[in-house]
């Protein structure tokens, strides 16, 4: 009676968004403490935004807070599978890359962390292994309910036009994908409640898209890829997305902890694997837009200072310092940017249930 009352997909997802926010809300202050006994606070650069110079000795690697919720709730309510453990082998490898960068940049002491080039091979590495789980995994099965045709797992899914198969291309495009993720959600992690926020509202769409993937009748309804199994990685989803709501309680402006790369890179890698998994990548890069952003400014800011010798797009980037700098205020910034994830995250579900136009 107990385990039939809590074995509805539909219930498990309610479940794991009130237990991940609980546990984080709980833990929360405990981890702040320890932190700030540890004395482990965050650095400002000189050359940045002089605002934030009085966030100096804020505690960092606040990232726990959302990623022990994820993964305890995870466990606890997901049904066990290669998807899940697929999920739990990013978000973990990406946590641990970014609590030794933390530990680096927090302590100042290189033999205890990775330098740059460390860090983003132990990316590649991660991001590699990701690729080759879903191109060669023989259970994996991708098909379109409404033809019976099946999907080769090196196949894409652009939104309305269809499938369009790799075939190992896939492999460094899944990987562009890991490590891009990671890296753009970690260069959105620059004001109070940006990082956590954008991505509570980014992975909305994918906790709706994993369900209907998995789902045969909606997905032959939609006209897109059936995969089995792939429906427990909304548990995922609605785990991080309560971690993250609690950890907005303690992150929201004036903020008493700050993520850190230990959350930050963790919850990017999450995003990728759920976004590969299904299938979805390109609609990862329309509900992630915000992260897009965030990445292309820097992209385009460094290029154009080397082009240029010296001159500047934008007053600084990443892009949200830009805004800030022309005088919004931090908490309008962060609003404006939920404002428009929350548009974004909108139009990419909007297309993905219109995918059927293609078949």
């Amino acid at each position: 009676m107990f385990s039939s009352i809590f074995e509805p997909l539909s219930i498990r997802i309610i479940f794991s968004i009130v237990t991940s926010f609980l546990l984080a809300m709980i833990i929360a202050p405990r981890v702040i403490a320890n932190l700030k006994k540890r004395q482990i606070g965050q650095t400002i650069r000189e050359e940045g935004v002089k605002e934030h110079l009085k966030k100096a000795g804020v505690p960092t690697m606040g990232g726990v807070i959302i990623l022990i919720p994820l993964l305890v709730t995870t466990l606890l309510w997901a049904k066990l599978n290669p998807f899940i453990w697929f999920a739990v082998f990013i978000t973990v490898g990406m946590g641990l890359i970014g609590f030794f960068d933390d530990i680096t940049k927090v302590v100042n002491a290189r033999s205890l962390g990775l330098t740059a080039k460390q860090k983003l091979v132990f990316q590649i590495l991660i991001g590699l292994a990701a690729a080759f789980f879903i191109k060669m995994y023989p259970d994996l099965r991708f098909e379109m309910p409404s033809t019976g045709q099946v999907v080769p797992s090196s196949a894409i899914q652009l939104p309305v036009l269809g499938f369009l198969d790799l075939g190992w291309l896939y492999i460094p495009f899944a990987l562009f994908v890991i490590v891009g993720c990671t890296n753009a959600v970690n260069l959105t992690d620059g004001l109070d409640g940006l990082a956590a926020g954008t991505v509570a509202v980014a992975i909305n769409p994918f906790l709706l898209i994993t369900y209907f993937c998995s789902h045969a009748i909606f997905s032959k309804h939609l006209g897109v890829a059936f995969i089995p199994g792939v429906g427990e990685l909304t548990i995922v989803c609605a785990s991080m997305m309560g971690g993250c709501m609690g950890f907005l309680w303690y992150n929201s402006h004036p903020a008493a902890v700050f993520m850190g790369d230990t959350g930050s890179l963790a919850l990017g890698g999450a995003i990728g694997a759920v976004a590969l998994a299904t299938k979805t990548e390109f609609y990862l890069a329309i509900a992630g837009g915000i992260f897009v952003c965030e990445a292309l400014s820097v992209i385009l800011q460094v290029s154009y200072f080397k082009l240029t010798h010296g001159k500047r797009i934008f007053k600084m980037s990443p892009i949200h310092h830009h805004f800030e700098l022309c005088g919004w205020p931090e908490e309008k910034v962060v609003i404006r940017f939920w404002t428009i994830g929350i548009m974004l995250a909108l139009v990419a579900l909007t297309i993905f249930c219109a995918q059927r136009i293609a078949v």
